[in-house]
């Protein structure tokens, strides 16, 4: 066997982007400095992570990436930014009853959050059993994962541009990468500065609603958390009743915006020069959208029938139109996009409900979106492809490319979206058989239907399951063997599978 790639330059470049890992930590530690809590942690979390950064750099000062060392960088940078996000949180619960103190916990958690997953082990969530700053933390991993850490430091580090277009490539949600400018950091920055005002824009409204008197409950902190959770499709919140916490109009106001995270960020781009008949045309946009509309309405129905218990958390639906178009709205936009926030406790709608939700989760956002799943795209060029199999088994003679938008797929194109369509599904089922083997070997009888939703929900990267793992539950009683098996999960899932696989695949020499 002959592996045939440069290590060393991918753990060389690692080294730059762990050096700016630990620039991010300057976050929470002004909140543990504003809150007086837990201002140590921080400060050692960034002596730690800045000293193994310029360590691991020394390996190769200068790397020169090819094909197989980007693959290799980008999927060591992902493992590598969840190893490194459990310092914090072990270092807080050292010596306490925390859970995620544990280092199988504490990675579960940090790769949840870096892969905007939104799976929690993390047992009582509130800013009674951890530090304000711990909870910012936790936050802000899924923000630096939402639009892809690989594509922030393209967009800021000039020695990791110089390889961009190899890197956004294998990192890119969806089955190519959209080119917006002439040069791939241009477009790195365009796509994060398009990220960062969303951001800010939900953050300011949230705290509008608190200063109007609308939303109690949600202060500055809470905007700012929820601005970094929402956005990236990532599903933590500081309130273990997620944004059920909050009032109806913070409910309605959370919506659109995880609308918008499920949509291809390049489109925004179109829309910001004046272009906004690039996204009405563009083919993915109109099935996205139409899409949320119908599965919206269905569930709507369901709802106003009785389908939720008569007493929830974001009020009851059976016969109430209102409550059941917005509780609708709210768990489509959330589970669709892979969010993971949550105003009721879907684990307790009847089977009809919850097959119905089920089947939203396989569906996932827009390819170039934060969100996770399938992606839309994918699924329209499988059905066009099943299709014209179909025909063409009546019409051998015929010759029917598939076409998307107007425009001929390629083969290739097609070829590997058929590809990752198999390995997706085929790895979420073995997993789900393992999962439920694993818990019953240590006496935990999981539902099938729990089965399914935790490889489901850490495949797909969108969190919440059902049974105990809904909503308002916990992956944490899980076995550790379990736990790591998702852990891998979440990775090869934000990495949409092939990354992760071509480095091993790639090495096989079969001459």
């Amino acid at each position: 066997m002959s592996w045939g790639v440069n290590w060393k330059a991918s753990v060389g470049l690692l080294g730059v982007g762990i050096k700016y890992l630990a620039v991010t930590l300057l976050v929470p530690l002004i909140v543990a400095l504003a809150y007086g809590e837990d201002i140590w942690v921080f400060l050692v979390s960034m002596a730690l992570v800045a000293a193994l950064g310029f360590a691991v750099e020394r390996v190769d000062p200068d790397p020169d990436l090819g094909p197989r060392e980007a693959l290799l960088f980008v999927s060591l940078a992902w493992l590598a930014a969840a190893v490194l996000g459990t310092i914090p949180y072990m270092l807080a619960g050292y010596g306490t009853a925390s859970t995620v103190a544990h280092p199988v916990n504490a990675l579960f958690e940090s790769m949840s959050g870096f892969t905007t997953t939104g799976a929690t082990v993390l047992g009582n969530i509130s800013t009674d059993q951890h530090s304000h700053a711990l909870l910012m933390w936790r936050q802000l991993t899924q923000w630096l994962g939402g639009m892809g850490i690989i594509v922030l430091m393209i967009a800021i580090l000039p020695e990791v541009a110089v390889n961009g277009a190899q890197l956004m490539d294998s990192e890119a949600p969806g089955p190519e990468l959209q080119k917006l400018t002439p040069k791939i950091a241009e477009t790195a920055r365009a796509l994060w500065l398009i990220y960062f005002g969303f951001t800010v824009l939900l953050a300011a409204l949230l705290y509008s609603l608190h200063l109007l008197g609308m939303a109690p409950n949600m202060d500055l902190y809470n905007a700012v958390a929820h601005g970094f959770s929402t956005l990236p499709t990532g599903g933590f919140s500081p309130q273990a009743d997620s944004i059920g916490y909050f009032s109806a109009a913070v409910q309605w106001v959370v919506i659109p915006f995880m609308v918008v995270a499920g949509v291809n960020f390049a489109l925004f781009w179109h829309v910001l020069r004046g272009e906004a008949e690039v996204m009405l045309e563009n083919a993915e946009f109109r099935v996205y959208a139409g899409a949320l509309a119908v599965i919206t309405a269905v569930l709507a129905i369901l709802l106003f029938r009785g389908a939720a218990p008569p007493i929830e958390l974001g009020g009851t639906t059976q016969g109430v139109a209102g409550n059941s178009v917005r509780q609708a709205a709210f768990q489509v936009g959330s589970l669709m996009n892979s969010t993971g926030f949550a105003t009721a406790d879907f684990a307790q709608w009847d089977a009809h409900a919850q097959i119905f939700l089920l089947f939203v989760m396989f569906i996932g956002g827009s390819a170039g979106s934060t969100g996770g799943g399938v992606k839309i795209v994918r699924w329209i060029i499988v059905a066009k492809a099943i299709r014209r199999e179909l025909f063409t088994s009546a019409h051998p003679d015929v010759v029917q490319p598939v076409r998307l938008g107007g425009n001929v797929v390629d083969e290739d194109a097609i070829r590997g979206i058929m590809s990752f369509t198999l390995l997706y599904i085929a790895l979420f089922a073995l997993s789900a058989v393992f999962i439920a083997l694993d818990t019953t070997r240590v006496g935990i009888q999981l539902s099938v239907l729990e089965s399914i939703s935790a490889s489901l929900a850490t495949i797909g990267n969108i969190g919440p399951g059902f049974g105990r793992l809904g909503p308002f539950g916990s992956y944490l009683f899980f076995p550790n063997t379990s736990k790591l098996l998702m852990i891998f999960l979440m990775w090869i899932g934000r990495l949409e599978i092939v990354p992760v696989l071509a480095i091993f695949i790639s090495g096989i020499d079969t001459r």
